[in-house]
């Protein structure tokens, strides 16, 4: 009777014990799990508010589109821009839609009031995507590039009377070389032209240029002032910029472009009408990452600091199109692209200084 009684107790104070220890093992579980998920939001949080992440995608993807649009443009005779653009719009909606419904990302669902806010800033998107097209249509990638970089200008004086920015002395020597690259681009692309056909042309492409300068740079100044009224993600301003210009360029495609049987038959000729659709398609998926990634640098970073980036991948991105698209190659075009490599330095480090000084001016000081 005492033997029974002692296993009988043995056993339940063992019971005991194991209950609660499955309790605290389960506990310490959950909790390890708890670690894990905020570990990992935590490291996903630092990747999306990450400047040099956002900055090393925002290069990829630029230097991706860029290709992609001049083989579109150039390698097919196609003159049915502003239906290019639409359709890269409509690609990029499908994609963060099925993106969206899988769960993997969220964005604001459409609302009206917030849609008419944006509408000039859709308007402007469609200015810029649209002047940039015509423009690599006319000239090469080097050049074309080479005074991309005058936008950068424009852009860091109306950061001047908008966001209360500044210039340095060693902020407007890199403009200066900006400039004189620019300079040095046109004297070779123009020394290069062979006949009055030739500089016809790249005089509209110069023309389209200039026009996409001013349109980029209004572009980015008025979206980065209406992510700061609106607070959008970078999904958000994404959504809303390609949903929006959707209905812009169909419109404009079907008042300003030729529909006629004869020049839809040489967009889309016969013999590789797959070929140009595909690439149609490809080049709307890359402006998914352009699109996403401008957002993203712009929120993370500075309009300006986005716009130099650009500036700072225009040597990867000249040197394709020296590689790809048998772009003229003398002493001009290269050191057109060397001078504008250099001024993007000049100016990183002009930023990286004025950084500095400004962080130090706010540190309190002791008495």
């Amino acid at each position: 009777m005492g033997l029974l009684s002692f296993y009988l107790i043995s056993q339940s104070v063992y019971l005991i014990k194991r209950k609660f220890y499955d309790k605290s093992k389960l506990k310490l579980k959950y909790n390890n799990n708890i670690n894990i998920n905020m570990e990992k939001q935590s490291n996903l949080g630092s990747i999306s508010n990450s400047g040099p992440i956002s900055i090393l995608s925002y290069c990829i993807s630029s230097i991706l589109m860029t290709v992609t649009n001049k083989y579109v443009l150039s390698g097919f005779s196609f003159n049915l821009n502003f239906f290019l653009l639409a359709v890269q719009c409509i690609v990029c909606i499908v994609t963060i839609g099925s993106l969206k419904s899988f769960g993997i990302i969220t964005y604001r669902q459409f609302n009206s009031d917030e849609a008419k806010k944006w509408s000039p800033i859709a308007f402007l998107l469609v200015a810029m995507i649209y002047t940039a097209s015509k423009a690599i249509q006319y000239l090469s990638i080097p050049v074309y590039t080479i005074f991309k970089n005058l936008t950068i200008i424009l852009i860091a004086y109306g950061e001047v009377l908008w966001f209360g920015g500044s210039v340095t002395s060693m902020t407007l020597g890199s403009f200066l070389l900006m400039v004189l690259s620019s300079v040095i681009a046109w004297y070779g692309d123009t020394a290069n032209a062979s006949t009055t056909a030739t500089l016809y042309e790249l005089y509209i492409g110069y023309f389209w240029m200039f026009v996409n300068c001013f349109a980029s740079a209004a572009f980015v100044l008025f979206m980065r002032k209406r992510i700061k009224l609106t607070n959008f993600k970078d999904f958000d301003t994404m959504f809303y910029n390609n949903l929006l210009s959707i209905p812009i360029l169909l419109i404009s495609s079907f008042i300003f472009e030729n529909w006629s049987a004869e020049n839809v038959a040489l967009n889309f000729p016969e013999d590789n009408r797959f070929a140009t659709i595909a690439a149609m398609v490809l080049s709307g998926a890359s402006s998914v990452g352009i699109s996403y990634c401008s957002a993203w640098c712009v929120r993370v970073t500075s309009s300006t600091t986005y716009s130099m980036v650009g500036a700072l991948n225009k040597l990867p991105i000249a040197l394709s199109g020296l590689i790809f698209f048998e772009a003229a190659v003398n002493f001009w075009s290269v050191s057109s692209i060397f001078v504008g490599f250099i001024a993007g330095l000049v100016y990183a480090v002009a930023k990286q200084r004025q950084q500095k000084q400004a962080s130090q001016s706010t540190l309190p000081s002791s008495k």
